[in-house]
């Protein structure tokens, strides 16, 4: 159950405390949820998602219109579906570690539901149209530009490196790519992992990151600028 230190806790971690606490509770109530209760079912967190996602779309696209004016619209749309993408707001939502708060039913929690990457992308766009209803749309700002928008240029460097990687080791017929967890620090609430990625049991980079996606990325990319460095 979400109990109310777990609320303190998750608002200490994004920086905004709500009103209405209800609103944040329904932003981390899956339907899994609501279907198991028998008497006073909740609402769960679809319409705050479809209200979040609006709000995040503006957002970002007003932060791209300003900071990239030779930018055409084509290029634009994709560059915003990149940011806000499901896989995305996942790696967002795990920063903050927003899977452990949501409530589910037992069938999608046994499942591996907290650490699915639509359910982490669509709570994250509820918790925004939550803050939106229950703050406004500046702080619905602020929290999109801190926990999504952030370090913009990182992430975009980073989005497709293990896309990259793949493509390039695809050059040799028969090569085996793979990312291997070799280490974890820190407490549960600011876990570091640290990943090799491995071509032909090889390692050929190393990564850490606040999450596994996120370390997988760093090392895809070391290993890119060490493969382009022996061009």
């Amino acid at each position: 159950m979400l109990t109310q230190e777990h609320i303190k806790e998750l608002e200490d971690k994004i920086g905004y405390c709500f009103k209405d606490k209800n609103l944040l509770k329904q932003a981390l109530t899956h339907s899994s949820f609501v279907n198991e209760q028998r008497i006073n079912k909740l609402p769960d967190y679809e319409r705050l998602e479809f209200l979040g996602d609006a709000v995040l779309q503006l957002t970002t696209s007003d932060l791209l219109f300003r900071n990239y004016p030779e930018m055409r619209e084509g290029e634009l749309t994709r560059k915003r579906a990149s940011l806000v993408c499901g896989a995305s707001l996942a790696r967002c939502a795990e920063t903050i570690h927003l899977g452990q708060y949501i409530l589910m039913g037992r069938g999608e929690e046994t499942t591996g539901g907290r650490n699915k990457e639509h359910i982490l992308a669509d709570v994250m766009e509820a918790v925004i149209g939550a803050i939106h209803l229950d703050g406004g749309f500046e702080r619905a700002i602020d929290f999109i530009h801190r926990f999504v928008l952030d370090d913009l240029e990182e992430k975009q460097a980073f989005r497709d490196n293990k896309t990259l990687l793949q493509e390039y080791v695809q050059r040799e017929k028969g090569a085996v790519i793979q990312y291997v967890l070799v280490g974890e620090s820190g407490p549960d609430h600011e876990r570091e992992f640290m990943v090799e990625v491995r071509v032909n049991g090889k390692t050929v980079g190393q990564g850490m990151g606040k999450t596994k996606k996120s370390a997988e990325q760093q090392a895809a990319y070391k290993a890119l600028l060490a493969a382009k460095g022996k061009e």
